[in-house]
Order: C-alpha cells, then sequence, then structure tokens
C-alpha cells in the first residue's frame, strides 16, 4: 500500500473519531469523515491489519456533514466530530460503546441506552491545558508535537478564553499552563460542570436509596461520595491524591471517612469488615481503568452493586469482561456525553450482585 492518492467507501465511525475504509482487504482509519462518503485520501501509516490515512478531499459528502464552526477544526488535535450534527455524535458514541462492549467485553447484547447530550454543545471548559513555545500558544496538532497557534478554544468557556487571551499578550518560555475558572485546585475535577450533573444523575438514580455502606474508590475530593452521603449509613472514600482527600474531609459529614491511598491495596480490607449484602462499591477510576486486583477482591468479595463509572469505554469493556466473569449481572449501560464535538464519552455501567449468589447476597 504505498503513499500515493486512494478513494474509498466511509463503512463506519471507529471509538476515537476516525471514520473506516477498506483498501486492498485492509482496515483504513479516515479523520473527519462520515458513513457512506466517497473521499480521496493519502495513507500516513500502514501497519499489518491497518492502515491510516489523511483525509484529502470528499468526493461525495453525506448529508449529514456540516461546515465545523472552529477555524482550527482539522489541525487542533482536539475535536473530532465538529463536521456533524450534535444528534449524530450521540448516535456515534452510543454506537461505539457498544461495539467495545461487544468485542472486547465479549458480551451479547448490552443494555447500552441512548447517550445523554450534554446541556451545552459548546463553551462547556471550565479548564483547558495549553502549551507555550517559539512564540506559539494553543493546543498540539493531531498525532504531531506540533503547536497549532489560537486564539480562542469553541469548547471552552468564555471565562477560560479570557484567562487565554491574557495568557497570550505576554512572552513565555517554553512551557504548559491549565487555564481555568476556578483557581487553587491542583487535582482531577470534571471539565463540564452542566454534564456532570447529569452524570451524577444517572449515578444516583441507579444507586436509588442506598443501604448501609457506601465505597467511594477513587474518589477525587468526595465528588460522588458526599452528594450520596445522606442514602447511607457510612461512606468510605479511597484517592492516592493528598490535595482531593484533604478537600474531601474538609467537608466529610460525621459518617464520611476518606482514606488516601491505593485502591487496591485497601479495598479488600474494606470489604472484608463490610455487611457486603448491603454494600455499594462506586468505580471512577482514570482512563486505565481498575487493575486487576480490584476486579479480583470485588470477584472474592461480592457486593450487592457495583456502579462503574468510566472515562474510556475501551479499558471499561475490558474490565465489564472480568465483572461479568466473577458472576455479577450486567443491568444498565448508560453514555454520558461529557465532551461535545470530541470523540471521548463517559459511560456510567451497574452491576448487580452475582447470579449464582446465595439469597442472602441477593435478596
Amino acid at each position: 500500500m504505498s503513499n500515493l492518492t486512494h478513494e474509498l467507501t466511509i463503512e463506519g465511525v471507529a471509538y476515537g473519531g476516525s471514520g473506516i475504509g477498506r483498501l486492498e482487504g485492509k482496515v483504513v482509519f479516515v479523520p473527519f469523515t462520515i458513513p457512506g462518503e466517497r473521499v480521496r485520501v493519502r495513507i500516513l501509516r500502514s501497519k499489518k491489519n491497518f492502515a491510516e490515512a489523511e483525509l484529502l478531499e470528499v468526493l461525495e459528502p453525506a448529508v449529514q456533514r456540516q461546515t465545523p464552526r472552529c477555524a482550527y477544526f482539522g489541525r487542533c488535535g482536539g475535536c473530532a466530530y465538529q463536521h456533524v450534527d450534535y444528534q449524530t455524535q450521540l448516535e456515534w458514541k452510543t454506537r461505539q460503546v457498544r461495539d467495545l462492549l461487544q468485542r472486547v467485553g465479549h458480551l451479547t447484547d448490552p443494555p447500552v441506552e441512548a447517550a445523554l447530550a450534554s446541556p451545552m454543545e459548546w463553551g462547556f471548559r471550565n479548564r483547558i491545558r495549553v502549551h507555550s513555545e517559539n512564540g506559539r500558544t494553543g493546543f498540539y496538532a493531531r498525532h504531531a508535537h506540533r503547536i497549532v497557534d489560537i486564539n480562542c478554544c469553541a469548547i471552552a468557556a468564555d471565562d477560560v478564553n479570557a484567562e487565554l487571551a491574557r495568557f497570550r499578550k505576554n512572552p513565555h518560555p517554553p512551557e504548559q499552563m491549565t487555564l481555568s475558572v476556578r483557581r487553587g485546585v491542583n487535582f482531577f475535577e470534571q471539565t463540564n460542570d452542566g454534564a456532570a450533573e447529569v452524570l451524577a444523575g444517572v449515578v444516583e438514580a441507579m444507586i436509588g436509596a442506598g443501604r448501609g455502606l457506601l465505597v467511594d474508590a477513587y474518589a477525587g475530593a468526595g465528588f460522588f461520595g458526599h452528594r450520596l452521603a445522606d442514602r447511607f449509613e457510612k461512606v468510605v472514600g479511597i484517592e492516592t491524591h493528598e490535595g482531593a482527600v484533604a478537600a474531601a474531609r474538609a467537608r466529610a459529614l460525621a459518617h464520611e471517612l476518606y482514606v488516601c491511598g491505593d485502591v487496591g491495596l485497601h479495598l479488600g480490607e474494606i470489604l472484608e469488615k463490610a455487611d457486603r449484602p448491603r454494600t455499594t462499591v462506586l468505580l471512577d477510576p482514570p482512563a486505565a481503568g481498575v487493575s486487576a486486583r480490584v476486579t479480583d477482591w470485588l470477584g472474592v468479595l461480592q457486593v450487592r452493586q457495583v456502579v462503574y463509572v468510566s472515562c474510556d469505554p475501551a479499558t471499561l469493556a475490558r474490565d465489564v469482561r472480568a465483572l461479568v466473569g466473577a458472576g455479577y449481572r450486567l443491568n444498565r449501560v448508560v453514555p454520558v456525553d461529557m465532551f461535545p464535538q470530541t470523540a471521548d464519552v463517559e459511560v456510567v455501567v451497574e452491576f448487580l450482585c452475582p447470579a449464582e449468589a446465595s439469597s442472602s447476597l441477593c435478596p
């Protein structure tokens, strides 16, 4: 397969945002394309089973194609979907979550619900991380360590863009800078406040009235644990970041306890002492997902309910496979669009007590 130009038809959209075509029996990934389009491309990288290409021309555009709002779209590495309307983005993300659960999670018919929309399609980011070097300030280009100089980000909040304008006024040594509407926060918080409330609402609905113990694993500053505390007799949060733990402890109620440490190390000792038929474990890990040690503990010390909040459907699918293999029943899968115009999507999954467990565990 040469680097000459080729024509192909886009058949689907993969998780990550690229359209899927075929050439000489090989899958070809082409960004910024829509299923049904006939396109002209140039192959950039060719591997054994697939190739990556750049889009040169849309020969036959799909009816969903629209003009991107942002002048940097296609050059900046942030957004992937500005060339289609928002409803189409939601449909793609729903389909991608289902596909990953089938291919990676080995589930025949996963109960994936339609992706929930962000309240804002534009201007929703409460922070951005920009890079400054050689007189340029902005984001890295797609698949390149080259800064795309930007004056304004279409998915960032007005206050963030105002910070960007102030940052650009003064020359800077090579550095990266987080520009945020919040000051003094040095730990992870959700980037889209409106969609974070949608996400929290899904988690609250899954958990329902609550019961004895909530284990908030990867608790951060207690975003979930604190707001769910009134539904449980006790909340135990586990988090590695000392600053986040301090923030969680500062507003904790008397029955909330936040432990600074690794989930894999602490989860087992907490569950061994717990009344597990009355316990919910909430998992909200980083993109890498949970470790095998965590899924092993949940398999051995089985609880009534596990709710998993994921920012990476691929690692989620891997972990779903492990938990279903341990006997848990996958009950609900709800994608939540935390990042419109991008290829990213959050997913909330509910597992119920193992199908083969005793009636004392599954009342």
